[in-house]
């Protein structure tokens, strides 16, 4: 049975002017005109028989006209009539039948409306169905993507195209507050539910921590405290050696590009790792790899016997022109201040986790042991759990931050890219707190820039070999605008900065304009989904996830009406010491 079978009485108004992607309708009854809202949808008839065209609201316009009657007397007194108008954005076609399916929606507008058009309300029992419909065009109620329900009508769950949502790139968006966390765990815990699921979240503060499930596993990068005999990936600690650097991030680390002597530095660098790394296979044997390997090749070596070869350099000397005779070398006093910062990041610390790892981490097969660890599904998993993994980055120092988090989603993108393509089982990173390592940065340098360069690479290639980004971020006017505009989806929260707005804004259609009006008058839970895998721009309330985040708000007020904690300021000042978490 067709959707919208309308009577003449239910009758919105007329078209009287079309555009590409938008009409004009004249509304002569007041009354209708009360009750028509901004953003609501609207059906206009097509010229096709057996299709609607669906609209949304833009602007009502009630606009009073004077006009002259002469009347007997030669009087002129002044008669008001009304020109209302309503501007309607096409947003694509409803059938009645579609090859042999019912009742379809599609983001295609094959006709216009034609002048004189009728336009007829979706609301009511034709609202829910028509949502419903739309919904259940991606797939079965268990089987898809659901973030919550549509605002427009409680009782219609929002489903979204999965596929499409990681194929095309997602953003999520929302300030302090909004619930852009909240939104986060909903769509991590709906991918936790998948037999083999994969997916990988950069949680930088622990927010996550409190998410749980078979499907879930959390991950920590190792901070001073985690460098004992339990620091293992089974038990949940993650190393990332200083052999799986690049060297340019070799170089950023260690290297002060404003030094006369920079370049004398690189290239000893350069060669004494190669040299290192071919060490190391010779001695393992591994024949193959050692006539094809480079610089960036993930091969482990000692960074011990590249120490102790610089300072051999720096201090050598050999035999003058005159017999008998010593000169300084080539690298003589031109490698102290290399020196000094390598030897500096192996003492610290922070940076143990890469500089001065366990000694099992410096062998080959640990870094299938990573891998598998990231990149298995969570039906190829032993314990068959695991689809998700949440790696926590909150001690990892902030300046080095980007180039960790960089590296990891270089590692993933490496791995896919060197799969055969029938072998590949695509993986999602989510990007929480973007703006701090991919940053809106028109001239990126040093650590910074190497993550940016990974994830630019990703967001243009990454959905060649099934490799999906999530950029989510409280400061969308901060992140890498390149890696914006690759995102194809949108689930904006309550923006309330005008930067931020206007970010979202360039990034949709223009004939969404109206919509992105919304954005700082959201409720808290509210966002505005738009985008490919969204069949309707819609305005959706975020259904509560079932292990909320650890990002709410405090509420001062109440705090300071409590009774005080004990020890705790003791406590925080010993974790500061430590540089960890103190339990």
């Amino acid at each position: 049975m067709a959707l919208f079978n309308y009577t003449d009485e239910e009758i919105l108004g007329k078209v009287v002017a079309v555009d590409t992607a938008s009409v004009i309708l004249i509304v002569n009854n007041v009354d209708v005109l009360r009750k028509m809202q901004v953003n609501r949808l609207v059906a206009l008839r097509s010229s096709r028989a057996g299709q609607h065209l669906i609209g949304m609201i833009n602007k009502i316009i009630r606009k009073s006209i004077d006009i002259v009657d002469e009347i007997e007397n030669n009087e002129t007194p002044a008669l008001m009539t009304e020109n209302n108008s309503v501007k309607i954005t096409l947003i694509g076609t409803f059938f009645d039948r579609l090859l042999v399916n019912e009742n379809v929606f599609r983001r295609t507008l094959e006709t216009v409306p034609e002048i004189d058009a009728c336009c007829f309300p979706i609301e009511g029992e034709r609202l829910t169905t028509f949502m419903r419909a739309i919904s259940f065009q991606s797939g079965t109620e268990v089987q898809s993507l659901s973030l919550g329900n549509y605002t427009l009508d409680e009782e219609a769950t929002a489903y979204l195209d999965a596929n499409k949502f990681f194929q095309k790139h997602a953003v999520i968006v929302g300030s302090t507050g909004s619930g852009k966390s909240w939104t986060t765990a909903r769509l991590l815990e709906q991918i936790s539910e998948l037999p083999n699921s994969n997916a990988i979240l950069f949680d930088l503060h622990g927010e996550y921590t409190p998410l749980s499930g078979d499907g879930i596993k959390h991950f920590k990068i190792a901070g001073p405290n985690d460098l004992g005999t339990a620091a293992t990936i089974e038990n949940g600690i993650l190393f990332f050696p200083y052999w799986l650097l690049s060297y340019e991030d070799m170089m950023s680390m260690l290297v002060d590009r404003s030094d006369q002597n920079a370049p004398n530095q690189s290239m000893v660098l350069s060669r004494t790792v190669i040299d290192a790394k071919k060490s190391f296979l010779e001695a393992k044997g591994e024949t193959d790899i050692l006539t094809n390997f480079t610089i960036d090749s993930p091969v482990p070596y000692s960074l011990d016997a590249v120490l102790t070869e610089v300072k051999r350099l720096d201090s050598e000397m050999v035999p003058g022109a005159r017999a008998g005779t010593e000169k300084q070398g080539d690298f003589h006093g031109k490698l102290s201040r290399f020196i000094a910062r390598l030897e500096n990041k192996i003492s610290d610390k922070r940076l143990a986790f890469i500089m001065n790892p366990p000694t099992e981490v410096n062998d080959m097969e640990w870094l299938n042991k990573l891998v598998n660890l990231l990149l298995s599904g969570r039906d190829n998993q032993d314990d068959k759990k695991g689809g998700v993994k949440i790696i926590d980055f909150s001690e990892v120092p902030s300046d080095i931050l980007p180039l960790v988090v960089g590296r990891i989603a270089s590692l993933v993108f490496s791995v896919q890219q060197w799969t055969e393509k029938k072998d590949r089982h695509p993986v999602a990173l989510l990007c929480d707190e973007a703006h701090l390592y991919i940053p809106n940065d028109g001239n990126p340098s040093g650590l910074t820039g190497s993550s940016q360069r990974y994830f630019e690479r990703i967001a243009k290639e990454g959905r060649k070999y099934g490799v999906g980004l999530v950029v989510i971020s409280q400061r969308p006017s901060e992140v890498n605008k390149t890696i914006l505009s690759q995102c194809n989806n949108f689930v904006a929260l309550r923006l309330s900065n005008a930067e931020d707005q206007n970010v979202i804004k360039r990034l949709l259609p223009d004939n969404l304009g109206g919509f992105t009006e919304l954005l700082p008058v959201l409720d808290t839970g509210e966002a505005l989904v738009v985008g490919d895998s969204s069949l309707l721009p819609s305005r959706i309330r975020i259904a509560e996830p079932n292990n909320k985040p650890n990002s709410g708000t405090i509420d001062f007020w109440d705090e300071w009406k409590n009774c005080p904690k004990d020890n705790v300021l003791a406590k925080a000042v010993k974790s500061w010491r430590m540089q960890s978490t103190v339990e």
